[in-house]
């Protein structure tokens, strides 16, 4: 049997987490993965909390079930980190992807997390690369740089064909979404 890697995104409606999975979804089937992509749905709401999950294997998945023991968890509202318990099921050598101008050890004190956790100002990004506070896709070259969990040429080169698919008429956005991938996985 081979090893499934879960992945918890938290964030807040609005904010991505939901087309993130979705992006690493994608890119992990283009490189040959077999993955799940979900979110938890409930009364979610612009600003509201929401998570979202992957599950990736190298074997098919047949598990369909709710993600309580994640290996990795990304944060992409460091607010969460106040209100929710963000590494509720994280194992204590899993890894804690936070988007946060702090330093690792801030959150590995305030959190008693063990584990292996990473900032990146993902927010300051992608105010500067896309223009907006949609700070997701820099999360995603963050994931990639913390855990090498993908190939990240392989990653940003079919991230940038979903985007050029959904925004074709927008090449400012398909650029600015790929500059921030390639800063947040430079910076974090």
């Amino acid at each position: 049997m081979s090893e499934i890697t879960e992945i918890r995104w938290h964030g807040r409606g609005g904010q991505g987490a939901k087309t993130i999975a979705l992006l690493f979804a994608d890119a992990a089937m283009a490189t040959g993965k077999h993955v799940q992509a979900f979110p938890e749905y409930g009364p979610e709401r612009t600003g509201a909390p929401v998570k979202s999950f992957n599950r990736l294997s190298d074997a098919p998945i047949t598990l369909h079930c709710s993600v309580d023991s994640p290996s990795i968890v990304v944060v992409i509202d460091e607010s969460l980190c106040d209100t929710i318990p963000v590494t509720d099921g994280l194992p204590s050598d899993g890894y804690l992807i936070i988007n946060s101008k702090e330093a690792p050890s801030f959150y590995a004190d305030k959190l008693n997390f063990q584990g292996k956790v990473f900032t990146v100002d993902a927010s300051s990004i992608a105010i500067d690369e896309i223009g907006l506070n949609k700070p997701n896709t820099p999360m995603f070259g963050a994931l990639v740089k913390a855990t090498g969990i993908l190939d990240f040429d392989k990653m940003l080169h079919d991230t940038r064909k979903k985007l050029e698919i959904k925004f074709s008429n927008k090449p400012e956005v398909i650029e600015g979404n790929v500059n921030a991938i390639k800063r947040a996985y430079q910076e974090t």
